[in-house]
């Protein structure tokens, strides 16, 4: 029995080719995937002493984050290179770091 499928097994993308988009001074987002369901994955760029401007609201789902390198704030707490953060869906915090730090965000909903 063969099963045909309609995308890809793998799809991959190089960090260095994802184009930039400037979210605040010194916080790129770099976006690597968006699947069919919503979910999409980046990674976000951050300089030192840089800060989201706002609040950063999960909506309408939660966010996955894996500090890749630096050291990331989420205005409570420092998180080391190596941290995995789960936000749940509603969740907010302020980014931002005095370090700089590079992410991993994945977005399983959107």
């Amino acid at each position: 029995m063969t099963t045909e499928q309609n995308t890809p097994a793998y799809v991959w993308s190089a960090v260095q080719d994802a184009p930039v988009h400037d979210v605040f001074p010194g916080i790129r987002l770099r976006p690597l995937w968006s699947g069919g369901n919503g979910a999409k994955a980046y990674v976000l760029e951050m300089d030192a002493n840089s800060c989201w401007q706002g609040v950063d609201v999960h909506d309408p789902g939660p966010e996955e984050v894996f500090v890749v390198s630096g050291v990331f704030n989420d205005g409570d707490r420092d998180y080391p290179a190596g941290s995995f953060i789960h936000a749940a869906a509603g969740s907010s915090h302020v980014p931002q770091t005095t370090t700089g730090c590079t992410l991993f965000l994945f977005y399983p909903e959107g």
